[in-house]
């Protein structure tokens, strides 16, 4: 009898929200005690439920915007992941960010991230505190950090391209001459892999930006011609008067921070939200089809650099060769 009984509740127990439907493909431990972390999502809970940080003090729950955010089976963490469909994003408010909001003249970062995108036609967004106005021409925007794709104006079409701004506004020249967009990132050599899972990861050490591709750093020399970067700034306003390069990107003046007594006036919608799946641009959230497409695994930030093999370490523990 307690046979049967066991087998009659098997189903439900199969069924359960709270059993993975497959054991989790990598090791979260290596990133939760990897120094320096401020938030780690490892996507397991279900639809309609904030997204909670794992391993540290701040729980930073990512609430849902727009559509349900459903949770998929399989994962590198959690044994599952949160699918974005384009139409929704998670997000946590400004004046909750606590320690996400990195910011000032020596902040670092890094962002690590494991994922599965889908139709990158357009620029897209992995995560990051990232208001850009209004659009072109437009300074009053807030951004402050943030790992992007697909972003062609200055030489990154399908490529990864991590964002600092110490202006949260466009981008200004030593002269104080502003260029239409922010201009400060660093551009991978190859594409961000799609219909696949892998891991995208920036490190931002207070002078430079690196991209890297499942775990290496994916290093990218400055054609001026080829990347569109012919202006003094990218040639001349680097490290003592050089080239700021690609990938690395030589960035050096620190992260942007919102004070709202300075910035009132110039920049009257507030400091940046912290954002997975989509960015403000040109007045909205969901730009020109720009919210995000694919499954999202594992997402890490750090309040330091990692190092190379810090992030090789990361990469390895996501075992996204057992993924689907």
């Amino acid at each position: 009898m307690r046979h049967l009984t066991s087998l009659l509740l098997l189903p439900l127990l199969l069924a359960s929200p709270w059993l993975p439907a497959a054991p989790p493909s990598g090791d979260p431990a290596i990133v939760t005690q990897t120094p320096g972390l401020v938030a780690f999502w490892t996507f397991g809970e279900s639809a309609g439920q904030p997204r909670l940080s794992t391993g540290t003090p701040n729980p930073h729950p990512l609430k849902e915007v727009g559509d349900p955010v459903t949770r998929s089976d399989g994962g590198p963490y959690s044994g599952y992941s949160a699918e974005l469909s384009g139409k929704n994003f998670l997000q946590i408010p400004y004046a909750e960010t606590a320690d996400l909001n990195i910011s000032g003249p020596d902040a670092q970062v890094t962002l690590f991230a494991v994922v599965r995108i889908e139709n990158l036609h357009v620029s897209r967004t992995i995560a990051g505190m990232w208001s850009e106005g209004k659009g072109k021409d437009d300074d009053s925007g807030t951004r402050q950090y943030a790992l992007l794709m697909n972003m062609p104006a200055y030489g990154g079409p399908n490529k990864l391209v991590p964002h600092i701004s110490a202006e949260g506004g466009v981008t200004r020249r030593a002269d104080g001459s502003k260029f239409p967009w922010c201009a400060d990132y660093a551009v991978s050599a190859g594409d961000v892999p799609t219909e696949k899972w892998c891991t995208l990861a920036f490190t931002y050490d207070s002078k430079y930006l690196r991209a890297y591709i499942n775990g290496r750093l994916d290093a990218n020399e400055l054609d001026p011609v080829k990347h569109k970067r012919t202006d003094p700034y990218f040639l001349k306003e680097g490290l003592e008067g050089g080239s700021r390069g690609l990938n690395p990107y030589y960035h050096g003046r620190g992260i942007f921070r919102y004070d709202r007594e300075k910035h009132t006036e110039s920049k009257p919608m507030g400091g940046s939200d912290f954002i997975v799946g989509a960015r403000y641009a040109v007045g909205s959230l969901f730009a020109e089809g720009k919210a995000t497409i694919g499954k999202f695994g594992g997402l890490a930030v750090f309040n330091r650099a990692l190092s190379d093999d810090e992030i090789r370490r990361l990469h390895e523990s996501a075992r996204i060769e057992a993924l689907k």
